[in-house]
C-alpha cells in the first residue's frame, strides 16, 4: 500500500555523531538535551520503515516517531 509523502520527525535516545547520523541522509537532525530529533519528508510507508530499519540496525532506541501533518497550500 503506497501513501503519500509526509513529514516526519524522530526521537532517538542519545547524542548521534556523524558517523551514525550518515546512515539517515535524507533527514536533518538536531540535538535536544539527551536526544537527537531526525526531521524530513520520506516519500511513502517504504521509506518510513526504511528509517526504521536503520535504527534497529544501529542498536538505537526509539522514542518516538510523528507524522508532522500537512499545511494547506491555498486558501479558499
Amino acid at each position: 500500500m503506497a501513501t503519500t509523502p509526509g513529514l516526519y520527525t524522530i526521537r532517538i535516545k542519545g547524542r548521534l555523531g556523524a558517523t551514525a547520523l550518515s546512515a539517515f541522509p535524507s533527514m536533518g537532525s538536531e540535538l535536544k538535551g539527551s536526544e537527537t530529533v531526525l526531521t524530513g519528508s520520506l516519500e511513502d510507508q517504504s521509506a518510513l520503515f526504511g528509517v526504521l530499519a536503520q535504527i534497529e540496525a544501529l542498536g538505537l532506541e526509539l522514542l518516538e516517531l510523528r507524522q508532522i501533518p500537512a499545511r494547506p497550500t491555498s486558501y479558499e
